[in-house]
């Protein structure tokens, strides 16, 4: 008994020094705080970009983290980033709001969704928004919607938290 003790504590103890701080909220209110929702996808700024994966541990593509966010607060999102071509409510830019999702067309094909990002500071069209980017920054980051990148990209911002 003493054995099975002691190695609960130390399996406590070793876990009390992981290098990120996990947040573990399930709610099943109708509406998410859209700060709260922020701030969870926050912690995995740095997680590398991995195509077609939805894991923290082994990294993230743009729909993939986006579904993992989402659904840490109960929500079921698409897995694929062309799922969202015809989801939400399209939102002109002033009422882009903390927590709404960025649409984006394919770099190189204009007509079918290719990346996603959630509004971190809401600001119109010139918003930043939390995304795994395949591009140069190969991994979770925050950007600004008004580089040319994506705003010539931009296809809607979507309000999924208020239907």
């Amino acid at each position: 008994m003493k054995s099975y003790i002691s190695i609960v504590l130390l399996s406590l103890l070793f876990s009390s020094f992981t290098t990120k701080e996990q947040f573990s909220v399930k709610t099943e209110q109708s509406t998410i705080d859209r700060d709260l929702l922020v701030t969870y996808a926050k912690q995995y700024l740095g997680v590398p970009y991995k195509y077609a994966s939805s894991n923290p541990d082994a990294g993230f593509d743009c729909s993939g983290f986006v579904s993992y966010v989402y659904g840490n607060f109960g929500l079921t999102l698409p897995r694929s980033s062309s799922g969202y071509k015809n989801l939400g409510k399209t939102l002109k830019p002033e009422e882009f709001k903390v927590g709404d999702i960025l649409v984006f067309y394919g770099y190189k094909d204009r007509t079918v969704v290719g990346h996603l990002g959630i509004i971190c500071e809401a600001n119109g069209m010139k918003s930043k928004f939390i995304h795994a980017s395949s591009g140069k920054a190969q991994q979770v980051t925050i950007t600004a919607l008004d580089t040319e990148h994506y705003t010539k990209r931009f296809y809607k911002c979507i309000d999924v938290l208020s239907e």
